[in-house]
């Protein structure tokens, strides 16, 4: 029985001897008339049936709240609750190893695993009943499959980012084809600030590069950025980028959404706000609607938020201005390089994504790391120091016309 029913029929008891409680009780020649005329009366039940009870039992139910009030007359249930009638000791003993082997198996796995064993015949218990009997041992012994999740809030800015995508509205572009957009964003966990946001067609990691090179450009670098396992963040480019600028690279386990919880909660206020006022008819290009997006990111930004008491999420961002460490522009330029490898023919040619590039003649035969912008408008060669030199797109008609250098046999004569 649950504690709103033991509840329930404990108000019902109390109503039967209220006016022995209260001393509104008419006149009786004794206590025990009153049981009489009370167990006669008969008493309304929760559901608003009469129900009818002995003498004997109304005075058990006024002696019990003499000595321990209400709470006396709550129900005491089954002297044996909590032990299964059904689960002798050595079934119990084996259900227990199976569940503290494997925390997270389940009830049914658990019935299939005892039924196909033998220990269960057909007939003898249902899964219910396994079920019950964990739950009761479950709580009995405090053990639990939930997962310690709490609300947090980093004490300073610039400790920790939090990035992720939402699929957006559809538009309609000149052409007339319908494309998803998707919007990318990153949130300081401190301050609630939006650091970076834009819209695109694609949810990819090049987008989200470009996302968090305008935040930390604009409000330097987190000591930590914070995502979930998808492929657009989990992968090596992103360890190096973070690697390069300073910061760390956090990924949430599964199913833990209250680590970025702050983000998704902002996602669904932008859809709430932002996305259900839009009337998509009005733009026909990503740039018309990213207009509008960060218009609204500027509002949110500057309107008060419940959890910051009162203060602004870019109020409370630059309250600590001290804590905004901005990188030198090259810095940033050379870290949100995408990095790959490549080895260089005989005749000084890359391959990336089936353009050929060429190399100085150093680099024929060798295995190479090339560094290059998103959109490939810069590509280089990471030198043995660390510096990067640039390279171009093969011309064999100019390389026709180029004169090749000799190499040296000897320290004399060019041979």
């Amino acid at each position: 029985m649950d504690q709103d029913k033991r509840t329930a029929v404990a108000l019902m008891r109390y109503s039967a001897i209220a006016p022995l409680i209260t001393g509104t009780q008419d006149e009786y020649v004794s206590l025990r008339a009153y049981y009489r005329d009370a167990a006669a009366r008969g008493i309304k039940d929760q559901d608003g049936q009469i129900r009818y009870y002995s003498p004997g039992t109304i005075q058990k139910w006024h002696l019990a709240y003499k000595n321990a009030g209400f709470d006396g007359l709550l129900p005491t249930g089954r002297s044996d609750c909590g032990v299964s009638r059904k689960i002798d000791a050595d079934l119990e003993e084996e259900i227990r190893h199976l569940k503290l082997t494997c925390p997270r198996i389940s009830a049914a796995e658990i019935y299939r695993q005892l039924r196909d064993k033998g220990s269960i015949k057909n007939g003898q218990l249902s899964e219910s009943t396994v079920l019950r009997f964990i739950n009761q041992m479950m709580l009995r012994e405090r053990l639990t499959n939930n997962q310690d999740m709490r609300r947090y809030e980093r004490p300073h800015i610039n400790e920790v980012w939090c990035g992720d995508s939402s699929v957006g509205p559809y538009l309609k572009t000149d052409d007339g084809k319908k494309h998803r957009v998707y919007v990318i964003a990153l949130i300081d966990d401190a301050s609630r600030f939006i650091t970076g946001v834009d819209v695109f067609f694609n949810d990819t990691f090049v987008n989200l590069m470009s996302v968090m090179k305008s935040a930390v450009s604009k409000y330097g670098k987190p000591a930590r950025f914070n995502f979930d396992n998808g492929s657009a963040y989990k992968n090596r480019q992103m360890e190096l980028l973070a690697a390069r600028i300073g910061s760390t690279i956090n990924y949430c386990r599964p199913y833990t959404p209250t680590q970025k919880a702050k983000i998704e909660r902002w996602f669904r206020t932008l859809k709430d706000m932002w996305m259900a006022t839009l009337d998509m008819r009005d733009f026909h290009t990503l740039d018309e609607l990213r207009g509008s997006l960060l218009a609204f990111v500027r509002r949110y930004n500057q309107s008060p938020h419940s959890s910051l008491k009162g203060m602004s999420p870019q109020d409370r961002f630059f309250s600590e201005p001290e804590l905004i460490r901005r990188l030198p522009e090259e810095t940033i330029n050379n870290s949100f390089l995408l990095e790959i490898e490549r080895r260089v023919s005989v005749d000084c040619v890359v391959v990336i994504d089936q353009v050929e590039y060429e190399v100085d003649y150093r680099f024929a035969k060798q295995r190479i790391t090339l560094r290059y912008s998103p959109d490939m408008n810069d590509i280089y060669v990471v030198e043995p120091d660390g510096a990067l030199t640039p390279i171009r797109l093969l011309n064999k008609q100019e390389n026709a016309s180029v004169k090749r250098e000799k190499v040296r046999l000897t320290g004399g004569d060019i041979q």
